[in-house]
């Protein structure tokens, strides 16, 4: 009877209400949307890009995809995991972007990814061709290795490959199985590590603004901390054998 007991009290620690941290968001899609349409992370050290330069002759623009590279598709489409299922590969022209911001591309030479988003530099390559092809050309620029660690109260933690390029807190969140009933949701740290400089800021997704946070798009290598409410605090402090002597 005590460990009935016991298991109701901890099943009813996390309020219902508490539970919808959706809750007027949609007063706040349409204008959020608008507002974060253009937004996206600009391109950083490190990053693998895949490039890929299309044209209706390709005999054109062959020269321009001179570098290509098998790309091992990654999800995470395991329910009851965070096991990582491999797809299969395919060659796209692959650059990993050096310290000083810059690739080297075929024929263009050194080109400048600083503060430069995907469809910033995109345009900026296809701005350096028209020197050499003078038929429109089509520009596909993506990052290949976008990833995202979240850890403490969600179902999977991990760290989860983004293969389209795009994120938010809550499509992270989503990969890694949700909140669990006992997460914290009103303070959900997001740690950022931004060309050396690392900032922090605590997401509060009981109200629906936070999608107008600065943080709510994912930028590469972000990490996420979900943390448990009382009720995790309170069985941490327990005795191991707590258990047991309510059980008997």
């Amino acid at each position: 009877l005590f460990t009935i007991l016991s298991l109701i009290l901890l099943n009813s620690c996390t309020p219902k209400a508490e539970l919808n941290y959706m809750k007027n968001i949609d007063e706040l899609t349409t204008e959020a949307s608008i507002a974060n349409a253009h937004a996206s992370s600009t391109i950083q050290p490190g990053d693998q890009l895949g490039i890929l330069i299309s044209a209706d002759d390709m005999d054109v623009v062959a020269a321009f995809n001179q570098n290509p590279m098998p790309v091992e598709m990654i999800t995470n489409n395991i329910p009851s995991s965070n096991v990582q299922i491999r797809g299969n590969t395919s060659a796209i022209p692959t650059y990993t972007v050096k310290e000083d911001g810059f690739i080297d591309f075929p024929i263009l030479g050194k080109l400048d990814t600083k503060n430069k988003t995907v469809e910033q530099f995109s345009d900026y390559i296809k701005q350096r061709m028209t020197k050499y092809v003078i038929k429109p050309v089509v520009v596909n620029v993506s990052t290949l290795n976008y990833k995202v660690t979240v850890l403490g109260q969600v179902a999977k933690p991990g760290t989860y490959t983004i293969t389209d390029g795009h994120a938010t807190l809550l499509s992270a969140l989503g990969l890694a199985g949700d909140l669990t009933n006992y997460a914290l949701r009103d303070n959900v740290l997001v740690v950022r590590n931004e060309n050396g400089q690392i900032t922090k800021t605590r997401i509060d997704l009981t109200k629906a603004d936070f999608i107008n946070s600065p943080f709510y798009f994912i930028k590469q290598n972000d990490v996420i901390y979900v943390s448990g409410n009382e009720t995790v605090s309170k069985t941490s402090r327990l005795d191991p054998n707590a258990g047991i002597y309510i059980s008997v």
